[in-house]
C-alpha cells in the first residue's frame, strides 16, 4: 500500500491513522465548498457622474467593465433615475440636465435650468423633476414633455430640495433665511414658508407625507415640520452638527449624520425624539449612507483628502461592523438593488464591494466588506446611482 512507503506515515499511531481518511474527505468537502460559485450577479448598470471628464461613465456590475462614457455639459455633479422609466437624470452646474436613455445610453434631451444649477429632485410617480441655480429659482421640469413648466423666483441660497411623496408639493430650504418654502408644483404658487434653524440643508420626508425633517448644518439641531400645516413641530437637539440624514426604508426612524465629531444620531420619527446620540464609529468625516431594505444594516460613506472607507453599522445593537478603505476623497454611495454589492466613487475610480462573504461560509461578524474591484470611470466622480431595471 502506497501509505507504507513513507516513514512519516510508519511513525503515526494506528488509531490516529484510522482517522485519516475520514479528515481527508472533510477537508477535502471543505475546499469543494469554499469554491463553490455564487449565483452570477445581476447586470445592473451604475451610472457616474464624472464632474472634470463632463461625462457619465456606465459601469456593467455583472462585468466589471466600463460600458460606455456618455458626454454631457460640463461639470456634472448628480445622477438620478427617473422612477417608472428607463431614464437617467444628469445634472451639471454649468446649467443643464441631461435626460440619459437606455438601452441606447444616450443624451436624448438637454434642458436649460440655470447657471448653478444643484438639488436635483424626482417626484415619485416621476411626473415631475425640480432643481435649484444660482439665481434662487426652483426650476421645475414636466419629466414626460422634457420642458421646464415654471421657474419661481424664492431668493437666497437654495441648498436642498424635495418633493412630498404625492408629487404635488416641492419643498427648499434657504440656507441663508433659515427657512423652507413651499410651492405647488403644478402652479408654482408659493403656498408659504417656515423658519427653522442655522443653514437648513439635507431634508428627509416619510412615506406618508405628513412630516418632514430638516438637518440644520449651522447648529446642533433638526427641525421637525408638519406638512399640511407648514409649522415647526420641534427642534431635536444633537450633540453636534448633522450633515446628512439618511430614512431607513420603513420611515420609522432617522439616521442622521455628524462630520465633526463623527457621530451617527437615531432619531423615532413617530414621536420625534432622539433614541441614540452616542459615539456610534462612523469613521472619519461621515459624509453620506444608504441601508438595507430590512433597516438592519447601514452602509457609510466616510470621506477626507487622506482618503476614505465604507463603514457597515448594525442597526439591531447599534454596533459598527468592520471598515474597508476605498481611497481618496470619496463622496457617494449606492446599493445595487439585490444588496449585493455596494459601490463608492473615490479618485477617479467607482470602488465596488462585496455585501457578503466570497464563499457560501458565513463570514466572521465585524470583518471588513470584501473589496472587489475599482474601475476608473473619469476626473472627479461625484455622484452615482444604480436603477433597478437591467440591460
Amino acid at each position: 500500500m502506497f501509505p507504507n512507503r513513507s516513514p512519516h506515515w510508519r511513525g503515526i499511531q494506528p488509531g490516529v491513522r484510522a482517522l485519516l481518511p475520514t479528515a481527508t474527505i472533510a477537508l477535502l468537502s471543505f475546499a469543494v465548498a469554499c469554491t463553490k460559485k455564487l449565483p452570477a450577479p445581476k447586470p445592473y448598470l451604475a451610472f457616474v457622474a464624472s464632474h472634470a471628464s463632463n461625462t457619465v461613465a456606465v459601469v456593467n456590475l455583472a462585468t466589471f467593465r466600463l460600458v460606455r462614457s456618455i458626454p454631457v455639459p460640463p461639470g456634472p455633479m448628480q445622477v438620478a433615475a427617473r422612477p417608472g422609466s428607463h431614464e437617467l437624470y444628469a445634472l451639471s452646474d454649468s446649467g443643464s440636465l441631461s435626460v440619459i436613455v437606455d438601452p441606447a445610453l444616450q443624451v436624448a434631451a438637454t434642458i436649460p435650468v440655470g447657471a448653478g444649477a444643484a438639488n436635483l429632485a424626482i417626484a415619485g410617480d416621476g411626473g415631475r423633476a425640480a432643481a435649484t441655480n444660482a439665481a434662487g429659482e426652483v426650476v421645475i421640469i414636466d419629466c414626460g414633455s422634457r420642458h421646464v413648466t415654471a421657474h419661481p423666483k424664492l431668493g437666497g441660497d437654495l441648498a436642498g430640495l424635495v418633493f412630498t411623496p404625492d408629487g404635488k408639493t416641492v419643498i427648499a430650504a434657504d440656507s441663508v433665511g433659515n427657512r423652507l418654502v413651499f410651492v405647488d408644483a403644478s402652479t408654482a404658487k408659493v403656498l408659504g414658508e417656515v423658519s427653522v434653524g442655522k443653514q437648513p440643508g439635507p431634508m428627509a420626508i416619510i412615506p406618508d407625507g405628513s412630516k418632514l425633517f430638516v438637518a440644520d448644518t449651522g447648529e446642533a439641531k433638526i427641525s421637525v415640520i408638519d406638512v399640511a400645516s407648514r409649522q415647526v413641530l420641534s427642534h431635536l437637539e444633537l450633540a453636534s452638527d448633522p450633515v446628512g440624514l439618511v430614512l431607513k426604508p420603513d420611515g420609522g426612524e432617522l439616521l442622521a449624520l455628524s462630520r465633526d465629531s463623527a457621530t451617527l444620531t437615531i432619531v423615532d420619527t413617530f414621536h420625534d425624539d432622539v433614541e441614540e446620540d452616542r459615539p456610534i464609529s462612523t469613521g472619519k468625516t461621515p459624509v453620506a449612507g444608504v441601508p438595507i431594505r430590512d433597516s438592519t444594516k447601514l452602509y457609510i460613506l466616510n470621506g477626507g483628502p487622506d482618503g476614505g472607507s465604507v463603514q457597515g453599522i448594525d442597526l439591531q445593537n447599534r454596533a459598527p461592523l468592520g471598515a474597508t478603505y476605498v481611497g481618496g476623497e470619496p463622496t457617494a454611495i449606492a446599493l445595487t438593488p439585490d444588496e449585493r454589492y455596494v459601490a463608492v466613487t473615490a479618485g477617479s475610480s467607482l470602488a465596488v464591494l462585496s455585501t457578503g462573504p466570497l464563499n457560501p461560509k458565513p463570514k466572521v461578524p465585524g470583518t471588513p466588506l470584501p473589496l472587489i474591484t475599482t474601475i476608473p470611470v473619469g476626473a472627479d466622480p461625484v455622484g452615482v446611482v444604480i436603477p433597478g431595471w437591467m440591460p
